[in-house]
């Protein structure tokens, strides 16, 4: 058995750590509430996008014009080159978020090399740049310190390449892999075919939202701005989504940690009041024996 003062040295450590576990917790419950809230407006913002391209795309199907022919809308039949984005989160200690989504890139890749097709990664976060670099998976593009504070800004910057790379034919289609934000206590991963955009899937021509009316010189033009604006949008708000579930999956982490932590040191208390039991009786021993040998 341990002596005493390793016993202590131990429980002093673990009741340190616990500390430090809990208050990364209550700072993740915070910065998950604000992220929450954001992740929130900034959906709402997307599903009026989302519907606003579906009914144009209505309009430019129920009209027979040649829009949906636009190279933003039709997917090639042989695809060669894919690019894939995906988001993972700068820092650790958030259980598996960060490998959750490299499963599900590792994944697309075998999927599409099996193929023959050339897969290009994108590499938003420190975390998952790390895992690729130190198994010598090259990296086409990195991005370090977006994830963590998103801004519409830094998420153009970053996809306006890639939206270029599409339109000049370096790549034939653009997938987002992040791990999503459901729940506090329930995340998943979402892959989303950024480029080229199904809007068959999208149409309802049961339902329009106006009086919207196209005319067919603007069709492409209109549809180009829009997809644009959409795959931007897009990217913000898997960054904002990413960084909610990032959230909340330390807060589960940490909160896991503090609990463990605290079991531990109830173990050790034991373990210390039994050792020192046996040393108090030990030296109660010693004293009998002598006080025997002395008559």
């Amino acid at each position: 058995m341990a002596n005493l003062k390793d016993i202590k040295r131990k429980i002093s450590s673990v009741s340190n750590t616990q500390k430090t576990t809990r208050a990364m917790k209550l700072v993740s419950t915070a910065k998950l509430k604000r992220t929450e809230e954001l992740a929130k407006q900034s959906k709402v913002y997307a599903n009026k996008l989302t519907e606003m391209l579906s009914e144009i795309a209505q309009n430019i199907q129920s009209s027979n014009i040649e829009g949906l022919s636009s190279k933003f809308c039709n997917e090639q039949e042989d695809i060669k080159v894919v690019d894939i984005i995906f988001i993972t989160a700068d820092k650790g200690l958030c259980g598996g978020f960060n490998s959750q989504t490299i499963k599900r890139v590792k994944q697309l890749i075998e999927t599409y090399k099996a193929k023959g097709t050339k897969i290009r990664l994108r590499a938003v976060g420190r975390k998952g740049i790390d895992y690729f670099k130190f198994n010598g998976v090259e990296l086409t593009s990195e991005e370090i310190g977006v994830s963590s504070a998103p801004t519409y800004d830094k998420a153009k910057d970053f996809i306006s390449s890639l939206v270029e790379d599409y339109v000049n034919g370096s790549t034939d289609k653009l997938i987002l892999v992040h791990n999503g934000y459901v729940n506090m206590i329930t995340q998943e991963i979402r892959e989303d075919n950024l480029l080229p955009i199904d809007t068959s899937s999208m149409v309802d021509s049961t339902k329009s939202l106006s009086d919207l009316e196209i005319e067919p010189e603007d069709d492409d033009s209109l549809l180009e701005t829009l997809i644009t604006k959409y795959v931007e949008y897009s990217m913000y708000y898997a960054l904002i989504d990413s960084l909610a579930a990032e959230h909340s999956s330390r807060m589960q982490a940490m909160d896991a940690a503090t609990n463990n932590a605290k079991e531990m040191v109830a173990d050790l208390n034991v373990e210390y009041n039994k050792a020192r039991q046996q040393a108090i009786t030990t030296e109660l021993i010693e004293i009998i024996s002598g006080v025997e040998s002395m008559k």
